[in-house]
């Protein structure tokens, strides 16, 4: 059932087609359903293209996702994910292993690692292993945590798990700027570093948005699925001696330890 995305409450429609809606005469024949709750429109983004929705979700607005989530990808069964959510997930870790593998070459010399030696598809399967693992132990750990500070009953418990990875993967848009690197010749590791801030805080806004919770635990379970990535990378990446993973975690231990030690 669709949803208000001004208060989340459940409506019936999200608009009306008049019968005569053919007739270009009498308009467009179209009128937006008013939520019974909060008296706004239910769905203003019903009437928004691409371009409007893109942009509420780079200005973090929390109605975007609701509509998205709730009232235009939903899926057709509640084991599953839109085919557009499925399409988006694809692009994600082709783009993050992408942005992994261009910020050890410019930051790693070829003789440090065995596998800056090998060949490029080689290197390539490397990194979207590396983006797979780290990307499916995300979100299995902040569906675990959600179970946990968060409990619904069973019969809401996988929808709204598919809900929660689906948030995820949608506010983590920001990982698709990284085309702008391979067009004009940025500083790599800054932009990854930048990248991971902005996909961190569309994370808390997703996960709020869905989940109808507060920002800080938002910001919990965010924050937890950020520290498992970042263990995920060091782990593998250690492995491999091409030096330690970036991020919003590895940001705030750097500093912690500046911290200390100065």
């Amino acid at each position: 059932m669709p949803i208000c995305i001004e208060c989340s409450y459940p409506v019936s429609n999200l608009f009306t087609v008049y019968s005569k809606a053919d007739d270009h005469s009498l308009g467009d024949g179209v009128s937006l359903t008013k939520c019974p709750c909060c008296k706004r429109v239910a769905d203003k983004y019903v009437e928004h293209d691409f371009v409007m929705l893109f942009i509420d979700l780079i200005l973090m607005k929390p109605q975007v996702y609701r509509h998205l989530l709730f009232n235009r990808l939903t899926p057709a069964s509640l084991s599953g994910f839109h085919p557009s959510i499925n399409k988006l997930a694809i692009l994600l870790l082709l783009f993050d292993a992408y942005l992994i593998w261009a910020r050890i070459e410019k930051t790693w010399t070829s003789s440090m690692s065995p596998l800056m030696n090998r060949s490029i598809i080689e290197q390539y399967i490397f990194f979207l292993t590396l983006s797979t693992v780290s990307t499916l132990l995300h979100h299995i750990s902040v569906r675990l945590l959600v179970r946990v500070l968060l409990p619904s009953d069973a019969t809401t418990s996988e929808d709204r798990g598919n809900r929660i990875s689906a948030a995820l993967l949608i506010s983590s848009f920001a990982k698709f700027f990284t085309i702008v690197t391979m067009i004009w010749d940025y500083d790599v590791p800054i932009a990854a570093m930048w990248l991971g801030w902005a996909v961190l805080l569309n994370n808390v806004v997703a996960l709020t948005s869905v989940l109808g919770c507060g920002a800080l635990r938002a910001s919990i379970l965010a924050s937890a699925g950020a520290f498992i990535r970042w263990c995920v990378g060091e782990i593998m990446l250690g492995a491999m001696g091409l030096g330690k993973e970036s991020g919003p975690v590895a940001d705030l231990i750097s500093l912690f330890s500046l911290a200390i030690n100065g």
